[in-house]
């Protein structure tokens, strides 16, 4: 058999104890790679009863095994005798309790991986040991406070989402930590224990919302921003209506409504060519011309040298011109239907798309066509529409879409397929090096990338590989695509650690300087749609014939593995968010609301094209075969709706909690005023009679209406009263933190370690920063080996800086790197400042 046509974790064992939504899902996407699954449930069943277990179960075998019975015990140490990967995602120290200790099993085997997943550190000796459900996690981690401005100006705290956020980036991080742990044994023998904390994960993923600029110039603050201001310094309420709020939004970053009662969302703010072709094709751009629009040349100098007021591209734009836009935008968009408007914005190259459903989005015919969406055929629901594979190769992407349901088998069974998928070059593992500096080796110590991508997604994931040791050169043109907020600010991020050449390709001498990166390189990466790869020279014929090793991979807005009626158009998050049905539930079906977090989508599909990147490799390295390797944010988008990912004959209704007035999933889990601030209670009917036990609450059970009883109830008593109490009697519950509070609490001057030390929170601040400002951000902590090196990688350049030094590693002498870049094909710098102030 060709291995090329093979799915690339083929004879790969796991053995899966997860349960609730992160591990489960792990094992599943490692399933959905080709590995053999065997997933075991307790005598009771699964902890979490949902539909949503036949989409994390698929291509798995499950069995039932009592791990507190000497038999089940013995049969489950059976089946890790067999495995290549153990996955588990208990609170600390349980699994070891019922004897079975990474510890011990990876002593008697040191090629086993290991991987938990709890809901906090193992380190963090004040959270380890609570219930950790999704949004008790979220409560904690300020994901429920730190909602965004539209929710402070419209005076919304707490806040609640039915969105796994946490888990979603767990899944990504720690499927791409044991792929890369599987790629270091293939090269030395050696397994490793990873563990995940979901908290830490979380942080990670909503890394926007966490970091702070000290002296960040006035030029990048928002018309909310402003108002929010404005309103604290005159002590004026927070209060504006959903109405209201709609004139403080860009008008290249909001909702209008179309002539059919749809909405679509339009989000191209910070690119000139995008928001000119918008203005163009609703026919306004002639008519803001005349009215005097500025056009500014050069929107990376300072704001004080511009010749106009402000330009497309620009983001934020002033008010006046902001309300002049949409006034305009919003006449316009009433002409059409929101389905031409998809069709005339994805054709023409305009990031913007409709507001729908999750259903709709799991039954429209690009997510279908495209293999985004496929039908499993499972043993209880019968055919279901379920999400497609989070990452895929191009030369066999359809086998990576032949997902079969989960199939109920014996302990026997179970047994021998795990026997029978063992792979041969399992058996010819190399011989295990004990030297110390295998000891103290990164996963992808060695590996060159070349980043040809940009905004967030593409960059992140570059900038992700670098802590595992990774050595990323990123590529940007001499002139610059974006305005400084995007170009600027957000790589402050996403280029960390990075080697910043400009280049301008699209020359003779300039196509030169890429084809000998492309030599020096192991993979390329680019976020773009195929159409732009030939003349980009990244298709595949082109790239291997200057570099027949060389992998590749791409992300981009609406791909999947076959070509649909959506595959070229482009876009970003919020796009996915609109389209995918997430903005509906965060918002309101008839109010539509971007899901506050920056990067929702784009960090998580950073982190699943880093997994990408990395199996690529690990398939490399065990076949020889060079792939192209893929993922998109609609497959992302997939995985963060997870609970409700699904469709089936006869599946209750898609009514799911959403909206702003949302503050729970049902009257056990939900947020409740005390006394002195706010609970989440994140319980179910099955610990009714324990709660209804407990101080205060005995008679919980003699009420018609729960949530009716426990708001009165809980105003009883201060929110530590509370706590305590349902902590103890071993109840989920979480008093809303702000993620402030935690960056106060939990931040250091920045020491070269990544904070994994500091248990489910840690933040860096780096006083000299090469910007010229003090700068805070989350740790890249949340992956954490027992054996191999995490990096704390370098804070980012100014764009240009290592030009020189690029240029010179591929050969290049000094008096031609200075004729470059006197004849612009190269260049030090976009701007003076490295943030334009």
């Amino acid at each position: 058999m060709n291995n090329n046509n093979q799915l690339p974790l083929i004879g790969v064992r796991v053995v899966d104890f997860g349960q609730q939504i992160a591990a489960p899902a792990v094992a599943m996407t490692l399933a959905d790679l080709g590995a053999t699954v065997i997933h075991i449930d307790p005598p009771q069943g699964p902890q979490w009863v949902s539909p949503a277990n036949a989409v994390l179960n698929r291509n798995k075998q499950c069995i039932t095994l009592d791990l507190k019975s000497s038999k089940g015990l013995s049969q489950a140490m059976k089946l890790i005798d067999e495995a290549d990967i153990v996955i588990e995602n208990f609170r600390p120290g349980v699994l070891a309790r019922v004897g079975i200790d990474f510890e011990e099993l990876r002593m008697e085997r040191p090629e086993l991986i290991t991987l938990s997943i709890p809901g906090f550190a193992s380190n963090d000796m004040l959270r380890r040991e609570w219930k950790a459900t999704e949004a008790i996690i979220a409560a904690t981690s300020g994901s429920f406070t730190d909602m965004g401005f539209n929710r402070v100006l419209m005076g919304i705290e707490p806040s609640f989402s039915p969105v796994p956020l946490g888990s979603s980036y767990a899944i990504s991080l720690a499927a791409s930590a044991v792929i890369m742990a599987l790629y270091e044994r293939a090269h030395h023998g050696h397994g490793d224990h990873i563990e995940v904390p979901v908290a830490a994960a979380l942080m990670e993923g909503l890394s926007y919302n966490s970091f702070v600029i000290d002296g960040l110039p006035e030029r990048y603050k928002t018309m909310r921003e402003h108002e929010i201001e404005y309103r604290h310094e005159n002590e004026i309420e927070m209060d504006l209506s959903y109405e209201e709020l709609q004139e403080y939004l860009d008008p290249f970053f909001r909702t209008y409504d179309c002539a059919d009662g749809g909405k679509f969302y339009c989000v191209c703010p910070s690119h000139r060519n995008h928001a000119k072709r918008a203005l163009q094709v609703l026919g306004v751009y002639n008519e803001l011309i005349a009215e005097g629009f500025p056009d500014v040349q050069d929107l990376h100098a300072p704001v004080h040298e511009w010749d106009g007021e402000t330009s497309l591209g620009v983001y934020p734009l002033p008010a006046k011109w902001a309300g002049v836009i949409s006034g305009k935008m919003k006449k316009a968009f009433l002409t059409k239907t929101a389905s031409e408007w998809d069709r005339i914005f994805g054709e023409t190259g305009i990031p913007g798309a409709s507001q729908r459903t999750t259903k709709e989005w799991l039954h429209d015919d690009h997510t279908n066509q495209a293999g985004l969406i496929i039908e499993v055929e499972d043993p209880e629901y019968g055919l279901m529409k379920q999400p497609g594979p989070l990452v895929w190769f191009e030369h066999n992407a359809s086998a990576f879409m032949q997902a079969k349901g989960r199939e109920f088998v014996d302990f026997e069974t179970a047994l021998d397929r795990l026997c029978r998928s063992k792979s041969p070059f399992t058996d010819a593992l190399p011989q295990r090096s004990q030297t110390a500096s295998q000891e103290s080796k990164g996963w992808l110590d060695g590996k060159k990338v070349l980043d040809l991508t940009n905004v967030i997604a593409g960059p992140h994931s570059a900038a992700f590989l670098g802590r595992f040791g990774a050595e990323v050169i990123k590529l940007d043109p001499v002139k610059p695509l974006y305005d400084p907020l995007i170009g600027c600010l957000y790589s402050f991020q996403t280029d960390m650690g990075k080697k910043k050449a400009l280049v301008n390709i699209m020359t003779d001498k300039g196509r030169e300087v890429f084809n000998r990166l492309v030599k020096s390189v192991d993979l390329v990466l680019i976020n773009a749609p195929e159409r732009q790869l030939v003349s980009l020279g990244l298709d595949t014929k082109s790239l291997l014939e200057i570099n027949p090793e060389v992998l590749f991979c791409r992300l981009d807005c609406f791909g999947g593995p076959l070509k649909g009626p959506k595959s070229d158009y482009i876009g970003y998050d919020d796009i996915i968010q609109a389209n995918s049905g997430i903005m509906m539930r965060f918002g309101g079906r008839d109010t539509p609301e971007e899901h506050a977090h920056v990067g929702t989508l784009d960090v998580n599909c950073g982190f699943a094209a880093g997994m990408g990147m990395a199996l690529a490799m690990y398939h490399h390295l065990t076949t020889g075969c060079v792939s192209r390797v893929r993922t998109s944010l609609s497959a992302v988008t997939n995985m963060a709706q997870i609970p409700f990912m699904f469709d089936y004959k006869g599946r209750e209704p898609f009514n799911e909690a959403s909206g702003r007035t949302a503050l729970g999933n049902h009257p056990l889990s939900h947020f409740y005023e005390t006394m002195d601030g706010w609970i989440f209670l994140d319980s179910d009917y099955n610990e009714f009679d324990k709660i209804k036990s407990l101080e205060g609450l005995h008679e919980l059970g003699d009420t018609p209406d729960l949530h009716k009883y426990l708001q009165h109830a809980f105003k009883q008593a201060a929110t530590s009263h509370w706590l305590n109490l349902l902590r103890v009697a071993d109840v989920a519950v979480a008093e809303p933190n702000s993620i402030e509070t935690l960056r106060h609490d939990y931040s250091r001057i920045h020491d070269g370690e990544v904070g994994t030390h500091f248990g489910s929170y840690a933040f860096s601040v780096y006083p000299e920063h090469p910007s010229g400002h003090c700068f805070t951000q989350i740790d890249h902590y949340s992956i954490r080996p027992s054996r191999a090196l995490i990096r704390a990688i370098a804070p980012t350049e100014k764009f240009g800086h290592s030009t020189k030094k690029v240029l010179a590693s591929v050969g290049y002498s000094e008096p031609e790197i200075e004729a470059m870049i006197k004849d612009n094909i190269a260049s030090l710098g976009w701007a003076k400042e490295y943030l334009p102030s």
